[in-house]
């Protein structure tokens, strides 16, 4: 089976992912230091995590590696990438629990941040933990899928097998 048989880049399209992850932190520095709106400089700095992260991906950029391959190590970096947030959430509110002394309940800002829900049980969190599982999962399941189609399309070789 042939490389282009298998889904492989075609040149124009090996040359289309490394431009558009190149653009991507391009377009990010141009928002994050662009003097106009501080919208934009917040989309700027979320698009440079993402152009970060996507830079992982120009070694894959390459003719005739396969779309797969492309799109497991992109799964990858994305069940990473929610992981390490979660991680970074529980250290932060770990941080606030042993080395900011607890809210005032007298004041307005203690109120408030007695009121507040804890981290674990906002949605973002939540969402973040489901989308790392749901990528394991499927890291998984291609990983099985892919092992169990290799066991039965090997060649036989008769000089190695017993018997024969």
């Amino acid at each position: 089976m042939s490389r282009h048989d298998q889904g492989g880049l075609s040149s124009a399209a090996a040359r289309r992912l490394e431009y558009a992850i190149i653009g991507l932190g391009v377009a990010a520095l141009l928002l994050i230091f662009q003097p106009f709106d501080i919208a934009l400089f917040t989309a700027g700095g979320v698009i440079v995590i993402v152009a970060a992260l996507a830079n992982n991906l120009l070694p894959l950029a390459q003719p005739g590696v396969p779309k797969r391959s492309v799109m497991k190590a992109a799964m990858i970096v994305a069940m990473i990438f929610c992981l390490v947030l979660l991680i970074s959430i529980a250290a932060a509110h770990l941080y606030g629990l042993f080395f900011l002394k607890p809210p005032d309940p007298s004041t307005a800002s203690g109120k408030a941040q007695l009121a507040a829900k804890p981290w674990y049980l906002h949605s973002f969190t939540w969402t973040a933990a489901a989308i790392a599982g749901v990528l394991a999962g499927a890291l998984m399941l291609q990983g099985r899928r892919r092992s169990g189609s290799e066991e039965g399309a090997g060649e036989h070789n008769p000089s190695t097998s017993p018997g024969e």
